[in-house]
């Protein structure tokens, strides 16, 4: 009698432990502030391989001027040819945060979505799961949960949650019209009675970029200044930046111009870190998490995406930040899925977002 309690004792301390212990791991965390940053239809592809020489050298895709493109872009050894279109992304992300997705090592990273276009993509990202009744990008205003509004709703958030989009329905589908935080959409300008200079600015250069894409969607560049500039003045907990030129210029066939924007958000993503860890509010305390929507076809497919183009479902993600540690490029066999990063950003700020059971699981390797 007395054997079979000591071991049903010692088995009730061992889950006790265990149990603590991952309490005491959850709220050890030194993420205070979260940067959510979506990179619109980037492929996998160019982030591990570089620029593609078929694509680079063939006419339809690209402006006239060859020699400088090949110049800016091109080297025989992938690893060369990938740094020079992301420096920042090989040289400071590979050595201090993570990055997966390179399906030349087995690592994959998965939409679960089956439609692989960018509002169920981001729709997947925002709620944690799929909504069979999104499937279009004209789909109206999702009245989902999504991780952003339950971060928002809670204490010591309130107020502190911002997103900025480059295209009108990634704040439907962020339920703009009640998510009750600061979503700001195309041509929208940032308001406040104390905004600084830099904000003004941000406010007003939105309005004389030219409509490259429309009226339903600004550049990258002004996306970029208006939040960076509301980052610097106001401080939020987390904000999500949405870029979507990669998507655009692919579409139009415009490989390079695809890359140039590529190099440019790399730039982006590089100055916003320094920024930020120069501000003793952010210094060591947030996380960058850097994803996309959806993958694309290859070759002359490369244009396009949709659940008729193979490959474009295939994605990737990268994080950075303390409490991550500094894997690299990930070359392990292994699978991670778009619907896990809502739950895995919760986990980084301390709270547990399951949308009612419906959320993938975070991503443990993402975090110490």
């Amino acid at each position: 009698m007395s054997k079979y309690f000591s071991t049903w004792m010692m088995a009730i301390i061992a889950l006790f432990s265990f149990f603590t212990n991952e309490l005491i791991a959850q709220n050890s965390k030194k993420t205070e502030n979260v940067v959510l940053i979506l990179i619109d239809g980037y492929r996998w592809q160019e982030l591990f391989r570089g620029a593609e020489r078929g694509l680079l050298a063939d006419k339809r895709f690209n402006s006239e001027d060859s020699i400088a493109r090949f110049k800016k872009y091109w080297d025989e050894d992938p690893l060369v040819r990938r740094k020079k279109l992301m420096p920042f992304t090989w040289e400071y992300i590979a050595r201090h945060g993570q990055i997966y997705g390179n399906r030349d090592y087995d690592n994959l990273v998965e939409v679960t979505n089956p439609y692989w276009i960018s509002y169920p993509g981001r729709a997947e990202l925002y709620s944690g799961f799929v909504d069979s009744s999104i499937q279009k990008n004209s789909h109206p205003n999702n009245s989902n949960i999504n991780v952003l509004e339950f971060i928002h709703r809670q204490k010591g958030f309130e107020g502190s949650v911002a997103a900025f989009v480059c295209w009108r329905p990634a704040g439907l589908a962020l339920n703009k019209e009640n998510a009750g935080f600061l979503i700001n959409v195309p041509w929208e300008d940032v308001k406040g009675e104390k905004l600084t200079d830099a904000q003004k600015l941000a406010n007003e250069l939105q309005h004389y970029a030219p409509l490259v894409f429309g009226y339903g969607e600004r550049l990258d560049f002004a996306v970029y200044a208006l939040a960076s500039t509301y980052i610097m003045a106001n401080h939020p907990r987390f904000t999500y930046i949405d870029l979507g030129d990669t998507d655009e210029y692919a579409h139009a066939g415009q490989y390079d111009k695809y890359l140039d924007d590529i190099f440019n958000i790399d730039r982006m993503i590089g100055n916003l870190w320094n920024s930020m860890q120069a501000d003793a509010f952010y210094k060591d305390k947030t996380t960058f998490i850097i994803v996309t929507d959806h993958g694309r076809g290859e070759g002359d497919q490369w244009t396009d995406h949709y659940h008729t183009v193979p490959h474009s479902g295939e994605t990737w993600a990268m994080i950075l930040g303390p409490d991550s540690k500094a894997l690299g490029e990930v070359k392990t066999p292994g699978r991670i899925y778009q619907n896990q990063f809502a739950a895995t950003m919760a986990r980084l700020l301390n709270l547990e977002y399951t949308a009612n059971g419906r959320a993938g699981m975070p991503v443990e390797s993402m975090m110490r």
